[in-house]
């Protein structure tokens, strides 16, 4: 059975390799970006640049939009509405807020359209290897028709229906974006305490304190290595659309809004480094306070 006519909007940071990888299992994306040099990057890997996202979507089964947030994927839904194929499915795979993903469901579903809000985890790096973390919420069966892609871009979950992937990336974003401002105070306790950061990150690695982010970011802010992977400002609106879920549910969110203050206070310096820079953020408020003797490597 052939592959599904597929178009792929949004040649980002995470959008790249997204597509680089499906045209690596043979989808041969046609692939589209407001920039559309972006999009023409890819056009020696197995893509289709496409010059508007009409062209793009034009006859495509599945369409999959890795945009920068929820307004600039409320847009591109409008400017590709009337050249959609009825009965196409739209996989939104970027970070909005949950009340978005059910506007984009309804919008979509009320002109002969399926959605799923498909979120992912895992930085650039991730995306990159095909091993991100893909968070969809809506039907069963739209996930199963999508599950081809969706495996050669990581593993996916169906977590409940229209607007629960996106539910479920805040819940993800809200545990990393927290402990990573935990991770910071704690190497930065060690050191102003006498100890060994980089020891004392070794000791507590192979306890309850171990994870991923205590790997990864710990290593970086070891290294003072900002270079973006994650970037703050992205953290930052995972944040706010974080406590404007909340607010939604009636819920305070002491921790969450302590991180989001955090990552404001650097995002007009440091908007674009790597999100383990909320160790700047923190070294702010220590004068004199300074994990390691290295210069900052920001890109």
């Amino acid at each position: 059975m052939p592959n599904p006519v597929v178009a792929f909007l949004g040649i980002g940071l995470m959008g790249r390799p997204m597509a680089a990888r499906l045209a690596g299992a043979g989808f041969a994306p046609r692939v589209w970006n407001r920039t559309a040099a972006k999009a023409q990057a890819l056009a020696g890997l197995g893509t289709v640049p496409c010059a508007t996202v009409e062209e793009a979507v034009s006859g495509a089964a599945i369409v999959i939009s890795m945009l920068e947030a929820g307004p600039v994927v409320a847009a591109t839904i409008d400017a590709a509405l009337s050249a959609l194929t009825p009965g196409a499915l739209w996989i939104d795979m970027s970070s909005t807020r949950h009340d978005e993903a059910l506007a984009f469901h309804a919008r979509l579903g009320g002109q002969g359209m399926r959605f799923l809000d498909a979120p992912v985890s895992g930085g650039v790096a991730g995306a990159e290897a095909g091993t991100l973390a893909i968070m969809a919420g809506g039907s069963l069966h739209d996930v199963d028709e999508a599950m081809p892609l969706f495996a050669a871009l990581g593993s996916a979950r169906l977590v409940g229906p229209a607007g629960s992937g996106q539910v479920a990336k805040l819940c993800n974003q809200l545990i990393v974006g927290a402990t990573i401002n935990i991770v910071a105070e704690a190497l930065l306790l060690a050191q102003a305490a006498g100890a060994d950061p980089g020891a004392v990150r070794e000791a507590i690695r192979g306890g309850f304190a171990g994870s991923r982010i205590l790997e990864l970011h710990g290593q970086r802010m070891l290294e003072r290595n900002f270079v973006p992977g994650g970037q703050v400002k992205s953290q930052l609106k995972d944040l706010h659309n974080v406590l404007a879920a909340a607010a939604e549910a009636g819920l305070a969110l002491p921790l969450a809004t302590a991180a989001t203050r955090s990552y404001e206070s650097i995002a007009g310096e440091f908007g674009g480094a790597d999100h383990a820079a909320a160790l700047l953020a923190l070294e702010r408020i220590n004068p004199g306070q300074r994990l390691g003797s290295g210069d900052d490597r920001l890109a």
